[in-house]
């Protein structure tokens, strides 16, 4: 028994008996629990499969490997346009939890299997993300920028370039970027953490607040 687990069911407000649903069915599988991201994780074979989470307006079954789920019932959800894996069953009360049982454990009972067989993602690579062309600009006036950015692991340009390119307007995109140009500097993802205080590390659980309390 994890205690953190524990607990997390014990005060989840205000999706307390939804969350423990989806418990109750999740564990009636071949998965294991443990606790990761602040959030009860399921693991097969040491491997992470759903995470179980709750939002201000649904609690939610989140499949690290989603897109390769066969939805048969149209029912996953991307959590972002942008997303290239996980994907969501969302849910807003008991009864649509119990109703959807059958469902839920089919998808479960896929991404197992998808674990289990050893299928991959192939996510897009880096190179063929579009780098803004302010973001150009700047590394054509910064060099020392632009290697900055280019010795980041793929994962964490990907995550600025998805970032910039988010926003419409030019004036947003360039307020964005010079935002961010310290934290490319050090060589920090955008959601690594910069105060060391993260439980997290290296990615920022929200302890910097902390020091505003100070």
């Amino acid at each position: 028994m994890n205690s953190k687990v524990e607990a997390f069911y014990k005060d989840a407000r205000p999706w307390h008996r939804e969350l423990n649903a989806l418990r109750k069915l999740v564990l009636n599988s071949e998965l294991k629990e443990t606790f990761k991201w602040n959030n009860p994780c399921y693991t097969y074979n040491q491997a992470n499969v759903l995470i179980i989470s709750c939002f201000k307006d649904r609690c939610a079954l989140s499949f690290f490997k989603g897109v390769l789920i066969e939805d048969t019932y149209k029912a996953l959800q991307a959590p972002g346009a942008n997303s290239q894996s996980v994907r969501l069953l969302n849910f807003k009360s008991v009864e649509e939890i119990l109703k959807k049982k059958n469902l839920i454990k089919e998808y479960i009972d896929q991404a197992i299997a998808i674990e289990s067989s050893g299928r991959k993602i192939n996510f897009k690579k880096t190179s063929e993300f579009d780098i803004p062309k302010e973001l150009q600009q700047k590394f054509s006036e910064d060099e020392s920028l632009s290697k900055a950015f280019h010795c980041l692991t793929p994962g964490r340009q990907r995550g600025y370039l998805l970032f910039f390119s988010g926003a419409k307007q030019a004036a947003t995109r360039l307020s964005r970027i010079e935002k961010y140009i310290p934290r490319i500097l050090s060589g920090k993802g955008i959601n690594d953490c910069t105060c060391g205080l993260s439980n997290r590390l290296p990615s920022c659980d929200g302890s910097h607040k902390q020091l505003s309390n100070r």
